[in-house]
């Protein structure tokens, strides 16, 4: 990649790799990221997260993990995001346990959990349908005074109706309306619809009125057409 006689230095390397990986082209970034060892440019931090990320992001855990062993094999301390890549990685493919296992040896590594992490174990456990321990991870996350997106939310909500867990849903909703986040309109449509299944035609009435009092109700949601399907019931 020598130009012009100027031999590039880990941040060209790091920037091109990182714009490889955004655009999905894991093959050349991986091919750039050999040459990049191969003539003598050591990676760094910046160059192993930006690739253990890109390899999380496709469910490809294995190889994010190889590079993580890379990494410590060559004297570089792991950060918070060098993890929080690998248990997106495991919790994108159900590995929870493995997951579970990372958060522990940050302690070791003297790194704390932050808002990515517990988001990250949440959608792992949401994705084996367990909300139980996707609601107790999301009691952990508020009590150690951090807050879940609204994608983590939105998700929390969406599982805890598919198992029926209609507090835990309602829970989770009052946070979000708390923190004046607009719900979209798949995710109020499910919420109406878990209202109408367990007679509680009411709650309709009263959500979304509080959604437009707070100006919240998202765009597109048709409230003539839910509320008249309360009507006689």
């Amino acid at each position: 990649m020598e130009m012009n006689g100027v031999q590039p230095v880990n941040v060209t390397y790091n920037t091109l790799i990182h714009g490889l990986c955004k655009v999905g082209k894991l093959h050349e970034a991986n091919k750039l990221f050999s040459e990049m060892k191969r003539t003598g440019v050591s990676p760094n931090v910046v160059t192993y997260n930006t690739l253990i990320n890109a390899y999380s992001q496709v469910g490809n855990s294995e190889m994010g993990s190889r590079l993580f062993e890379e990494m410590a094999n060559n004297g570089l301390k792991a950060d918070i995001l060098t993890y929080n890549a690998l248990i997106m990685g495991l919790c994108k493919e159900g590995k929870t346990k493995k997951a579970a296992f990372l958060v522990k040896e940050l302690d070791k590594a003297n790194l704390v959990p932050n808002s990515s992490t517990f988001s990250y174990l949440i959608s792992g456990q949401c994705t084996r349908r367990n909300p139980d321990r996707a609601f107790q991870l999301y009691k952990s996350m508020v009590r150690g005074g951090f807050h879940p997106n609204k994608p983590t939310l939105t998700l929390l909500i969406s599982t805890f109706i598919k198992n029926e867990d209609y507090d835990g849903a309602m829970e989770v909703l009052k946070e979000m309306l708390e923190r004046s986040i607009t719900p979209d309109l798949g995710m109020l449509t499910e919420i109406c619809s878990m209202f109408l299944r367990c007679g509680r035609e009411g709650a309709i009435i009263k959500l979304l009125q509080e959604l437009e009092a707070k100006r919240l109700m998202p765009e597109g949601f048709d409230k003539t057409k839910v509320i008249s399907s309360t009507d006689g019931r």
